[in-house]
């Protein structure tokens, strides 16, 4: 590593550093779904010790994302209802937009069309797992991987300041993926930036790896391909339909593997348009619990 590329290394560091950490209550909610023999009662009695997670919960199920069209009000009730792996990313993603979406940034992004982005990849990874007949319990987790998978640009984006304005401007000029400029001019790309947070605050498991991999899927061996594609796709659509903005108007190309390996065609994105439109104001309630 150059000694620039390590200076912005030591202040990412510092700056993931002094982020607030995860709450003791994430952190175990986390722990105890890990565990093949969680049970909602469990579950209730971790969420249950800490009534900001409580109100976030029993907001987001009321939610017109969810569209229930009853009031629930019972912690257990409403674990058993959303299941415990929609819970544990609902914990998981609001308080990494907590922390995140209270802090000063930089002015590389427009934060509004970064969150907006972010969401349209939730949104439509989820999409595309729905209609590839994905378990109902597990497409919560392609959400939260679509929605956190470029929170790397973040702390660069704040750390860099003007410089990252520069190098999403000269990404935009050469018509090339933001992650190639970021590790020209900066030595480190958001996907390095994104390891960093995803090891500090042990986001293990998908989100991890497609914070991580997304723009290295090639690299990619691990068990959670299936999200990490989903992604990919989820993210061409977005920038295709100019959905936000996260800095990168020319993102690389998913390959042909990653269509195959999914079984699908581009025609998917016509048939999640829909979807995706009437979805993404309802999935705004991610980012105001």
């Amino acid at each position: 590593m150059n000694p620039v590329a390590r200076d912005l290394h030591s202040r990412i560091e510092y700056y993931i550093k002094n982020m607030p950490s995860l709450p003791t209550s994430v952190a175990k909610v986390l722990e105890v779904c890990n565990n093949p023999q969680t049970s909602p009662a469990d579950l209730n009695h971790v969420i249950s010790l800490d009534p900001v997670l409580v109100g976030r919960v029993l907001k987001l199920i009321n939610s017109a994302y969810y569209g229930l069209g009853q009031q629930v009000t019972n912690l257990v009730k409403a674990i058993i209802m959303l299941g415990i792996n929609t819970v544990k990313n609902l914990a998981l993603s609001s308080a990494v937009l907590g922390n995140f979406t209270s802090r000063k940034n930089g002015s590389g992004l427009d934060m509004a069309g970064f969150w907006r982005h972010s969401l349209c990849v939730g949104v439509a990874a989820k999409a595309i797992a729905k209609k590839r007949n994905i378990d109902i319990k597990q497409r919560e987790e392609y959400f939260t991987a679509g929605l956190l998978h470029d929170i790397g640009k973040i702390p660069l984006n704040a750390v860099t300041g003007d410089n990252y304005l520069l190098t999403v401007q000269e990404s935009d000029r050469e018509r090339v993926s933001l992650v190639r400029v970021e590790d020209r001019n900066l030595g480190l790309d958001h996907c390095a930036a994104g390891a960093m947070i995803a090891a500090a605050w042990k986001l293990e498991g998908a989100v991890g790896d497609v914070i991580v991999f997304h723009h290295s899927y090639q690299e990619y061996a691990d068990s959670y391909t299936d999200v990490l594609y989903t992604t990919l796709l989820a993210n061409r659509f977005a920038s295709q339909r100019e959905i936000g903005f996260s800095g990168d108007r020319y993102p690389e190309k998913p390959g042909p593997e990653v269509w195959e390996a999914l079984g699908l065609t581009p025609e998917i994105f016509e048939e999640i348009e829909p979807m995706v439109n009437s979805e993404i104001e309802k999935a705004e309630v991610f980012l105001k619990i």
